[in-house]
This record gives structure tokens, C-alpha cells and sequence, in this order.
């Protein structure tokens, strides 16, 4: 799935980091745009322990990860909904993000249908039971999961993740 937001030439907005290789920075500036609806956070593997944070406390605890990607905003800081999302908004699309429950198990979802944050962000807290969650993209959510019969091939897409399970 889509890791996350990306510019007119693929490049990932905020820090991705591959392999323990920083490709680009974290991102700390204000800008416009549903990335610096602030807070906004990072999704990162250290070894063998996965996490979300947000972009403050993510530079606060000096993580230097295997693999990291950073979007906004968090649907999900410390087990309450984002303080922007309406409940009621019209803002409706598909949307794709992160969680990481607290015994490690990392879960990403997709909307099958459009979808506002508050309800996006309810279903990583209510349903997941996270108590932090990363928001990855929007229109642009695509999923290739053979295996679950889905493979949203919509145009190209800057970073990407895949999940598999290790040997």
C-alpha cells in the first residue's frame, strides 16, 4: 500500500528511511495540505519493534529506524481522535493508514469506501483498539493484496510499504 504522501515526482514529502538509510528528512514545517495538519507522525520499524508517534516526540526520542515513513495528520494521539476532525465533515475519501496495537502487532487498513477522518480515525481506536494512529493518503489509497483478491492500481505512487512475514 501507499506509504504515505508524496510530490508531482514521486518523492515522499516527509522522512522515509529504508533499510536504516535516511533518504529524505523528517519534515517539521508548516505548510498547507492534509501532511501538516499538525500534529502529524511517523510509522517506524527499529529492529524488530514497530511504532507511531508524532513528529515531536518521534525527534524527541532520537529513533534511528530500519524503515520509517512520515505522513499526516495522526488520526490517533494517545488513545484520542485528532483534535481537528469533525464528526459530521463532508470531506469523504478513501483514505489508508497505520496503528500499532499495543502488543506489537502492526495494522494497516483501507477504506473500501469514502470515508471522513473521524470516522477513519474511530476505527483505529475503537474497533483496532490503538492508541496512537498515522493517517498515510487519501484519494490516491491503492492496495495490492493478491491473496484478499485486490489490487487498486490507480496511477503511479511514490513510497510504498508491503507487509510480509519474516523467515
Amino acid at each position: 500500500m501507499n506509504a504515505g504522501m508524496y510530490h508531482a515526482d514521486l518523492a515522499p514529502v516527509g522522512l522515509h528511511v529504508e533499510d536504516g538509510e535516511q533518504l529524505k528528512a523528517i519534515n517539521t514545517r508548516s505548510g498547507p495540505g492534509n501532511f501538516h495538519m499538525l500534529p502529524n507522525g511517523v510509522f517506524f520499524m527499529q529492529g524488530n519493534r514497530a511504532g507511531v508517534l508524532t513528529t515531536p516526540a518521534f525527534v524527541e526520542r532520537g529513533i534511528k529506524p530500519d524503515l520509517a515513513t512520515q505522513s499526516g495528520p495522526m488520526l490517533v494521539i494517545d488513545g484520542a481522535l485528532h483534535p481537528r476532525f469533525i464528526r459530521e465533515s463532508s470531506s469523504l475519501r478513501r483514505r489508508n493508514g497505520v496503528c500499532v496495537e499495543d502488543s506489537g502487532v502492526i495494522t494497516f487498513a483501507i477504506s473500501d469506501r469514502p470515508v471522513n477522518f473521524h470516522h477513519f480515525g474511530r476505527l483505529f481506536r475503537d474497533q483496532v483498539g490503538c492508541r496512537n494512529a498515522l493517517y498515510l493518503d487519501g484519494t490516491m489509497s491503492s492496495l495490492h493484496a493478491p491473496a484478499l483478491g485486490r489490487s487498486d492500481m490507480i496511477r503511479p505512487m511514490g513510497p510504498i510499504i508491503a507487509a510480509y512475514r519474516r523467515p
